[in-house]
């Protein structure tokens, strides 16, 4: 506890540079004290992760129950109220380019603040995301067919209208309101050792990993194998572009890894795996038969990890469904 506190003190100290000017909030380091300053921030505005055991060792945090139905909530409230408390929070409100998740989330936090929100899209994006979205009260902007399409024209249109612009996943805030996941996973289920957590640009492994490294708990990162942002950037050495293409591509679909995300793999409680898309679809398919769960394949992504590896992960594993904003519809389909 004293240690919690200690790394609280120091997220106010951060805030009070910001404020004070001296270090921008883009500066802010990602550690345990941003991820406790994170904490701090959302509390009360975001739902607590519900842990529930599925046998051999093996739990489940539904953190798809979360609002808006996936971990972007934590995010992008952290980095909102870190604005707002900071004053860099625009009139014209935030945009950001998104896969889907966390531009829900994004226009959800905004509403929370009073803020307009402008999403940007690409135009592969599942109607049920462009819904809600718009149902969140955001300008949804579809560009292209691939996230850095979308990521061009948003940035674009903040430079063009003052709009505070957001990201994804490559921002200290974003990835410290994720890394807030992990010491609730904690809280519920003491004698953690293992978490696994689904990679796509990095943002919610770089969180979780940067708070397991203060408790000695390992992450497996897991990734389609051919949508590989991390993997591929651990074995080049540096980051790198990957191409894009997996069931799980929606969400996991990013092209480059997170610097932060590059950085934590590196580190003794990481691991970087990959999976097969069969691999994801059927344990998608098997959340659904065996608890009646519904998850998006890259949600599904983390479970299939442990379902391949060729012996078990660890002796108490919580693995990470992390957004459920999919169509339940083609869970009829056979596994490919």
């Amino acid at each position: 506890m004293e240690q919690q506190l200690d790394a609280m003190q120091l997220g106010a100290v951060q805030l009070d540079a910001v404020q004070r000017g001296s270090v921008p909030l883009d500066a802010v380091p990602l550690d345990y004290a941003a991820v406790r300053a994170a904490a701090g921030r959302i509390a009360g505005a975001v739902r607590p992760v519900t842990v529930m055991p599925a046998g051999a060792g093996i739990s489940y945090a539904l953190e798809y129950l979360q609002h808006t139905g996936s971990f972007k909530a934590r995010g992008a409230r952290n980095f909102i109220a870190a604005h707002r408390a900071a004053g860099t929070l625009p009139d014209a409100g935030v945009t950001i380019a998104s896969g889907g998740n966390a531009g829900l989330a994004c226009a959800w936090a905004a509403r929370a603040e009073g803020v307009p929100a402008t999403v940007f899209l690409p135009g592969t994006a599942p109607r049920v995301k462009v819904e809600r979205l718009r149902g969140y009260g955001a300008d949804v902007r579809l560009v292209g067919d691939r996230y850095a399409q979308a990521l061009a024209a948003c940035r674009e249109f903040a430079a063009a209208s003052g709009a505070l612009s957001s990201h994804a996943y490559d921002h200290p805030l974003i990835a410290a309101g994720a890394g807030t996941l992990l010491d609730e996973i904690r809280t519920a289920l003491p004698g953690l050792d293992t978490v696994v957590v689904a990679v796509g640009g990095g943002g919610l492994f770089a969180g979780i990993a940067t708070a397991a490294r203060e408790h000695g708990v390992r992450v497996v990162a897991a990734e389609p194998e051919n949508c590989r942002a991390l993997n591929a950037a651990l074995e080049a050495g540096r980051l790198v572009d990957v191409p894009v293409d997996s069931v799980a591509s929606d969400s996991l679909g990013a092209t480059r890894v997170s610097a932060d995300a590059l950085a934590a793999v590196r580190e003794p409680n990481a691991v970087s795996v990959l999976v097969p898309d069969a691999a994801i679809t059927a344990a998608r398919r098997a959340l659904w038969d065996e608890h009646r769960i519904v998850v998006e394949a890259g949600a599904a992504t983390a479970l299939a990890a442990v379902r391949t590896a060729p012996e078990p992960l660890g002796e108490r594993v919580a693995v990470v469904l992390c957004g459920a904003n999919t169509d339940p519809a083609d869970l009829g389909a056979a596994p490919s």
